[in-house]
């Protein structure tokens, strides 16, 4: 009992601060990308308090709820969108042996379904605003994530079949070096998809602010905007942590086994990098061009690479 609840609040605290870490490297490298001063003021040294003076000014936001909203959805979308991705945290293997909360052997199943969960949040929140704007974010956002979780399944699919096993703790020991070459469309292909997913730039179509004013969130003030924004950043940092997992062999790396932590660690902040720098260099898509690079270019380029796997797979075998 004692292991399982020193686990538990280890995946707690790292929810807590993982999340707000990319938040904080988000308003500094954006600062330094496009030449914006203003995050670098609160606090002596670079900025460093930025994060804790936007924490005060979501607090003292006043609590707003439209006056034609459906009150209970309106008010529970915010953890519908924020819990999955804190279950999704307790199967990420932070390295060999016992350091994962949860070590199902289906537990790359569970973890795509928990992802898929983003949608239900992004519906009643666009859907219980009572707003059309909101409405139409929440139905751009639900066909791109029905239509992104294709190719995210199948790139997933191709490293349980090179894996055989659908456990997460288990593709990180059976992967080698060679994956990175044998396995990189997949990882192209589930790492877009992964950002799609998450509603990051440049498929933030369903809070495209210069059409739709924020989207489903624009009804959203105070604290419940700011688990909102917790939720984005939450899933940037899980989409980062499966692909470190599935395709850039996690906790392994040079050194000890004992320092596999801080490797799986560090390639799931480079990978938030690019997702942050994906928001400054790329210009927002518009839905009909989202839509066609889901199934005219990653969903063809993923089966593909599902059937190269599954050939190569029983070969081996």
């Amino acid at each position: 009992m004692l292991e399982i609840a020193v686990k538990l609040v280890g995946v707690v605290a790292a929810f807590l601060i993982l999340p707000l870490l990319v938040g904080q490297t988000e308003h500094k490298l954006m600062a330094h990308m496009q030449g914006r001063l203003g995050p670098m003021h609160a606090g002596r040294f670079h900025g460093w308090a930025q994060l804790i003076a936007d924490g005060v000014k979501f607090a003292q936001k006043e609590d707003l709820v439209p006056d034609g909203a459906d009150k209970p959805v309106f008010k529970l979308a915010p953890a519908v969108a924020l819990l999955p991705y804190l279950l999704v945290l307790l199967f990420i293997p932070l390295g060999p042996g016992d350091l994962v909360g949860s070590s199902l052997e289906m537990g790359l199943f569970v973890v795509l379904a928990l992802v898929g969960v983003g949608v239900l949040a992004v519906l009643m929140a666009g859907w219980a605003s009572a707003n059309r704007y909101t409405l139409i974010g929440a139905l751009r956002g639900a066909a791109q994530l029905m239509a992104y979780e294709l190719p995210l399944v199948l790139a997933a699919a191709s490293v349980a079949v090179a894996a055989g096993t659908l456990s997460l703790p288990e593709i990180v020991e059976t992967w080698e070096p060679w994956w990175l070459l044998w396995q990189a469309p997949a990882a192209f292909v589930f790492f877009t998809a992964g950002v799609a997913e998450i509603r990051r730039p440049p498929f933030d179509a369903p809070v495209a602010d210069s059409e739709l004013v924020f989207g489903y969130l624009t009804e959203y003030a105070g604290l419940r905007f700011a688990l909102l924004l917790l939720a984005e950043y939450a899933g940037i940092v899980v989409i980062s942590a499966l692909t470190s997992v599935l395709f850039l062999g996690g906790w392994k790396g040079p050194g000890p086994d004992s320092l596999g932590w801080l490797w799986t660690l560090v390639k799931t902040g480079a990978l938030s990098m690019v997702v942050i720098w994906l928001r400054v260099a790329w210009p927002r898509l518009r839905v009909d061009q989202i839509q066609a690079l889901c199934w005219k270019g990653l969903v063809p380029l993923a089966l593909a690479q599902l059937v190269v796997t599954t050939v190569v797979a029983l070969a081996l075998r």
